[in-house]
């Protein structure tokens, strides 16, 4: 296991307004738990305004989470403060949490990772690993469909919550994320459109299922050329119509997700091969623009 000091921290800072935003709370109510709790922006520089920290934010989401499932401020409060920093790569409490199908807790747990390491980070070391183990077990004892559910949406919704798209503006063309007509694994996209967020760039995410006719209209209402993504998760899934349909309404394609190996590309068109390759991709594809 790879130490989490080696890791690269992200060093986000959110003014109190961003985070109430972030949350869905009014700034009085932040400004009240700070007051009474002590949950409030762990550092401060001489001379500026306090910001929230990407720990205070991960501690003041699970408070948020714990009142909303009926706990009280209090008992919230002392829970969140409570909370260790997570152990980047330990799957041990995701698995804990799904077998139990505890929603509140999956998320408290992958959002604290995602504040802590980032998109990248946590998906390469704790999403994919508990998504393996829970198909190992599947193919080994069966059930735990329930589970699997229950996880890709804890992940995709502690994404969203953690990395929501960037303002209007953020980019410099459009970035369009698509599965094929077929495919309806869709979550590795939702990685990419969070971790694409982190570095500043919005991209639209048409989602599982998108039919060649319906990416044909969503690129033809681009204002320029947009790069598309196509992920495709299974070679019955991976439908060379998507591709010509991309190619002829973009400025370049990359073909993301296994279902795409082994295949001959036309021109225009290139693989990806892991999450952090369609993040350097893409910018490096902006930067030539």
């Amino acid at each position: 296991m790879t130490d989490p000091s080696d890791v690269d921290e992200p060093a986000a800072e959110y003014t109190v307004g961003e985070v109430a935003g972030r949350l869905g709370i009014p700034v009085a109510t932040l400004r009240s738990w700070n007051r009474r709790y002590g949950l409030g922006p762990s550092g401060h520089m001489p001379g500026r305004h306090r910001h929230y920290a990407a720990e205070d934010l991960a501690m003041i989401r699970r408070m948020v989470d714990l009142v909303r499932t009926g706990a009280s401020p209090a008992s919230a409060a002392r829970a969140a403060r409570a909370t260790v920093a997570p152990v980047l790569g330990d799957v041990a409490p995701v698995l804990a949490a799904g077998r139990r199908l505890d929603g509140v807790e999956l998320l408290a747990t992958i959002s604290a990772h995602l504040a802590r390491y980032g998109v990248v980070a946590t998906w390469n070391r704790l999403c994919r690993p508990a998504f393996a183990e829970i198909v190992g077990r599947q193919a080994r004892e069966g059930g735990l469909i329930d589970v699997e559910h229950l996880l890709s949406w804890a992940v995709a919704t502690s994404l969203h919550r953690t990395v929501p798209i960037p303002g209007r503006g953020a980019g410099r063309r459009a970035i369009v994320l698509a599965c094929t007509a077929e495919e309806n694994h869709a979550l590795p996209l939702e990685a990419l459109r969070a971790a694409l967020a982190e570095r500043g760039l919005a991209a639209v995410f048409l989602g599982p299922s998108m039919p060649d006719s319906g990416l044909a209209d969503a690129l033809s209402r681009q204002e320029r050329p947009p790069l598309v993504v196509l992920w495709s998760q299974s070679v019955l899934t991976a439908q060379p119509g998507a591709i010509r349909v991309a190619l002829a309404n973009s400025s370049g394609v990359l073909l993301a997700g296994p279902g795409w190996y082994g295949s001959d590309l036309p021109p225009g068109a290139r693989h990806v091969n892991s999450l952090e390759d369609a993040v350097e991709q893409i910018v490096r594809a902006l930067g030539d623009t």
